[in-house]
Order: C-alpha cells, then sequence, then structure tokens
C-alpha cells in the first residue's frame, strides 16, 4: 500500500513546551490516521524528529510498503536525505531510529515543504500543546512516549 505522510513538531519557545503531529493519508486521499502528542518540554528539532518517527511507526502498523514524507522542517529533510550531518548527540539516536525505520518500506522519499502545505499536522500539534495530552485518531495507547529522555534534551 502506497501512503503519503505529513509530519510536523513544534516548540513553544525553543526549548519549551513542545508536540509533534502527523497525517497520514492512502495514495487515494483517504485519511488513514493522524494524531498529535504532547512531549513536554523539548526543542522544535526534536519534536520534529518525535512526529516522524510516530507517523512511520504508524505507517508500518498500517502495512504501509511505500511512503512519501512531507516535512516542513528543512534541517530534518536534508539529514534525512544526507545532505546535513546530524552533529547535536541529542539528536543521532532520533535520526538513527528514523531511517532504521526508512529503510522497513519498499520505496521511501523524504521531501520539504512550505509549512503553508502542513497545516493539518500544524494545527494536530498546536491542539496537543494546548491540551497536554494526544489528539487525532491514534489513540493514547498508541502514542509511545517519546524515545529522548527529557532530562537529556538540553545538554
Amino acid at each position: 500500500m502506497r501512503a503519503v505522510l505529513r509530519t510536523d513538531g513544534g516548540a513553544r519557545g525553543n526549548p519549551g513546551p513542545a508536540g509533534a503531529g502527523f497525517v497520514l493519508h492512502g495514495s487515494d486521499g483517504t485519511l488513514l490516521s493522524s494524531g498529535g502528542r504532547f512531549l513536554g518540554d523539548a526543542t522544535n528539532n526534536i519534536a520534529e524528529y518525535e512526529a516522524l518517527i510516530w507517523g512511520l511507526e504508524t505507517a508500518l502498523d498500517l502495512g504501509v510498503s511505500d511512503i512519501t514524507v512531507l516535512c516542513d522542517s528543512e534541517l530534518v529533510v536534508r539529514q534525512v536525505n544526507g545532505v546535513y550531518k546530524v552533529k547535536h548527540p541529542n539528536m543521532r539516536p532520533l535520526f538513527v531510529r528514523t531511517l532504521e525505520l526508512l529503510r522497513r518500506f519498499g520505496a521511501f522519499q523524504v521531501r520539504h515543504i512550505p509549512r503553508a502545505e502542513n497545516a493539518a499536522a500544524d494545527k494536530l500539534v498546536n491542539e496537543a500543546i494546548d491540551l497536554k495530552g494526544h489528539v487525532g485518531h491514534v489513540g493514547a495507547a498508541d502514542a509511545a512516549e517519546p524515545r529522548v529522555r527529557q532530562d537529556t534534551l538540553f545538554d
């Protein structure tokens, strides 16, 4: 099955209260899944990776084999595509996990899109931060905890 994944992460303040969100559509435009979750205090970049990982995990769980990822974080897209190196040691585990997940798809591409084209994922991020919880079609039981311990985010 082919799908399009839109991901977004954000922090109010950097670092500050953060959230991750994603929207997953089938190739016919059908909504397969979406979610937003509160991350606690984190940086924008950590939140972007958390959103990407969560979306990829969900896509794999749903049997997606060919995925196009659309993300408005130029940094994350360029790191995943090998254009930029991952310099911050706390981002490295998220980068490695992202690559592990992408390699599980039969085919994938990760593309940068303008922020204006990512409104649905951005809305989920902001709702999750406002509610300090989970939103969207992914249940709280499916919303895994963030991958990076909060006390290591700002070293």
